[in-house]
């Protein structure tokens, strides 16, 4: 939608998440620019590959910025969702474990701003939520399992992901089954499976790489900007 790049403010940019927002982000300069870089704590150096760093502390005088990505805790999500209304910017948001309060400003928010959340940015769990909800829809009375699979240090099981497809493949009614492993360094998988008499349909995505749910966001941070205020969901941001 836009044909300069857009200006982006990475919100959590010591994490995981952020370093690989940085990363492809310098690798997609035609479309998109870091003006910021937001951490915890003060930075040290301010500038790192042209872009300047802040900390949390110093977020009301960041420049100007068209959308927000913000992979952080809890207790700093609150201030980004404030800058990005105060500013008229777009939000991006995958971080986890809010509390209901915070759900609740989120769409309050979206009255005024766009703005996605999401447990996973991958484009492809996106396609496979729009084709569970598909089948759930074509197959009425048959069961319903999704089963998913991380490396050992993810603690939440079922993962928000598989809440994710749960709920979409709950939307035509039907119950859901949830299983869950923790091995080795697997990034994501998840199939769900529908079974009926005599026989199955199983959906699976397997992600081999975190940065797809990095690139996935960036996408959605370009499609997002200058759209209407409200909530969107990734699979709205495909194309």
């Amino acid at each position: 939608m836009n044909a300069s790049p857009i200006r982006i403010l990475i919100h959590g940019a010591s994490g995981r998440m952020g370093q690989a927002l940085l990363r492809l982000a310098a690798e997609q300069a035609g479309h998109c620019q870091v003006v910021a870089a937001v951490t915890r704590r003060t930075p040290s150096p301010r500038v790192v590959d042209g872009v300047p760093h802040f900390a949390a502390s110093e977020l009301a005088g960041v420049p100007a910025f068209d959308v927000a990505i913000d992979f952080s805790l809890p207790d700093g999500f609150d201030r980004i969702l404030a800058l990005c209304v105060e500013r008229g910017a777009a939000l991006v948001s995958g971080t986890t474990g809010m509390a209901d309060a915070q759900a609740g400003a989120l769409a309050q928010a979206a009255k005024s701003i766009p703005l996605v959340w999401a447990s996973n940015f991958s484009l492809g769990v996106a396609v496979l939520a729009d084709l569970v909800e598909r089948a759930a829809a074509a197959l009425p009375g048959w069961d319903v399992d999704v089963v998913e699979s991380h490396h050992v240090h993810k603690k939440d099981a079922p993962s928000g992901t598989a809440l994710t497809l749960g709920g979409a493949a709950g939307s035509a009614g039907a119950p859901v089954h949830y299983a869950s492993l923790r091995a080795g360094d697997i990034v994501g998988e998840h199939t769900v499976q529908f079974t009926g008499l005599g026989e199955r349909v199983e959906l699976v995505h397997r992600a081999t790489h975190r940065d797809v749910f990095a690139r996935g966001a960036l996408h959605v941070a370009r499609q997002l900007a200058g759209r209407p205020a409200g909530s969107y969901r990734v699979r709205d941001l495909l194309a």
